[in-house]
């Protein structure tokens, strides 16, 4: 059953301070199904003072203790992860097992930053002189203000919880109000697993309200968002006004280059499973595909093909492979774009409207040869459309690649790996994978360039936002 959401602020769930709440809406039939609770100013404040008192505590903690926190947490959230997917499902749309993967991510994540905790090394320096010490510490940079999407309730939170509490900063997050049962889920793993009350609070609310009142907060140190390039450019902009480092994860607008030396049928069913995969609302969901002409043909008919095996509906229904949109807005979002690019002179292969009379389906959309002016070209889809066009020749395709300010992922398909790496030198982007879909591991770095952000999520460097260098030398004397 779904249960209503609540703030978690210093060690207790609670209702916001005016005990207004906002309501959740199943997306698969519009349908109301719970509650979260909004905080208000009074609610922030509260939080902040927790995060204070909660930091005071948790940056003395030793390393192997936080470490050993981090992994209950990950226990506890594999032990309840049928239920954290079942509520993810109601309120996100996806299907349960793809929920169950994320949980199940999230888990993984937590156990890979428990290592980092330990691994924050300093390091000393030879002194130019004798009885010099020279030390350099790494340190938590402080309580962090955190804002998560509703694209992947779980494992966008995660990522900066671990990694805040790993390097022993505490953590107020913004969760998502359109998903906050899967997040409070997350959180309340960490709770059970015993982290001091102040260390992690949970806020709702309006998000525009929350993040120009919480960034400039004299208790937050950090900052850390991930969401559109426009919201995370204004927030970078309000951060950088207090001085106050920032991690930004933003959009993207993938471009694909298929070659004709590659496996063509597999390139297609893998970029159609990736495509669907929560409904295409990915920052590193492939949008542009660029196929080399030769093969052009044979690579769209059999792109159609596996999109036909693709199952709409519920997504707590076994039999669905590809669940509703998350919200009404991104159906009519998507219905524009490719009016506009019909308009304008594109093809439309497969879908380009919604799907039935209740809920938010939309079907997978493809749009052949769509000129750079129109707006699907230029703008993410954040959904299940995307666009395929034939090159001639690999540079064309690398300008077409690079074209756009985002940088965030892209993807090659093809059976000469000289070729992969010299596109992997010449595209702009922060990741890329070759004949597979291979990001958002716990050990690998995730983040972007350009316009999609600044800093990464993952790997070894995961730690790193929230740590600060420090220097310490003495001279000492011996009697």
């Amino acid at each position: 059953m779904y249960t209503d959401s609540q703030l978690f602020i210093d060690g207790e769930w609670r209702a916001g301070a005016d005990g207004l709440v906002l309501p959740v809406v199943n997306p698969a039939d519009g349908l109301r199904i719970g509650s979260v609770a909004k905080a208000e100013r009074a609610d922030l404040d509260r939080a902040a003072d927790a995060a204070m008192r909660g930091f005071a505590l948790w940056r003395d903690t030793p390393a192997h203790s936080r470490a050993e926190t981090l992994r209950s947490a990950a226990v506890i959230l594999r032990r309840d992860a049928e239920m954290s997917a079942r509520l993810m499902s109601l309120e996100q749309g996806k299907p349960v097992a793809e929920a169950l993967g994320e949980v199940l991510r999230g888990a993984e994540f937590i156990d890979w930053m428990a290592g980092e905790a330990q691994r924050a090394y300093g390091r000393v320096i030879p002194a130019r002189g004798a009885g010099v010490l020279q030390l350099v510490t790494r340190e938590p940079v402080g309580p962090v203000a955190a804002f998560t999407p509703w694209n992947f309730p779980i494992n966008q939170a995660v990522r900066k919880i671990a990694g805040a509490l790993a390097a022993g900063c505490s953590i107020i997050i913004k969760g998502p109000e359109e998903t906050p049962a899967s997040c409070a889920a997350l959180v309340r793993a960490f709770e059970e697993a015993g982290t001091p009350a102040g260390v992690i609070n949970l806020v709702f609310g309006t998000p525009a309200e929350i993040s120009e009142y919480l960034i400039p907060h004299p208790a937050i140190r950090k900052v850390s968002f991930t969401g559109s390039t426009v919201v995370g450019k204004h927030l970078a902009a309000l951060a950088g006004l207090h001085m106050k480092p920032v991690t930004m994860e933003l959009g993207g607008h993938a471009p694909v280059i298929v070659c004709a030396d590659a496996d063509i049928p597999a390139a297609a069913q893998a970029l159609a499973a990736f495509k669907t995969r929560t409904s295409g609302q990915s920052c590193i969901s492939p949008t542009r595909l660029l196929i080399e002409a030769p093969v052009y043909g044979r690579f769209v008919d059999a792109l159609l093909a596996a999109f036909e095996g693709v199952k709409m509906g519920d997504g707590g229904d076994p039999a669905t492979t590809m669940g509703p949109m998350a919200n009404p807005r991104r159906v009519d979002a998507l219905e524009a774009l490719v009016e506009d690019a019909l308009a304008k002179g594109a093809r439309l292969h497969i879908g380009g409207k919604r799907r039935g009379e209740a809920g938010n389906f939309f079907p997978p959309t493809v749009l052949a040869e769509a000129p750079v002016t129109s707006r699907i070209m230029n703008e993410e889809p954040f959904g299940p459309l995307l666009t395929v066009q034939p090159f001639e020749t690999l540079e064309s395709a690398i300008t077409e690649a690079n074209r756009l300010p985002y940088g965030l992922a892209a993807y090659v398909f093809t059976g000469s790996p000289a070729k992969a790496r010299h596109l992997y030198s010449r595209i702009e982007c922060g990741m890329l994978s070759v004949n597979h879909f291979g990001l958002g591991s716990a050990e690998t770095p995730f983040g972007g360039v350009r316009d999609s952000g600044f800093g990464v999520e993952g790997g070894a460097e995961a730690i790193e936002p929230y740590l600060q260098t420090r220097f310490y030398t003495s001279l000492e004397r011996f009697e």
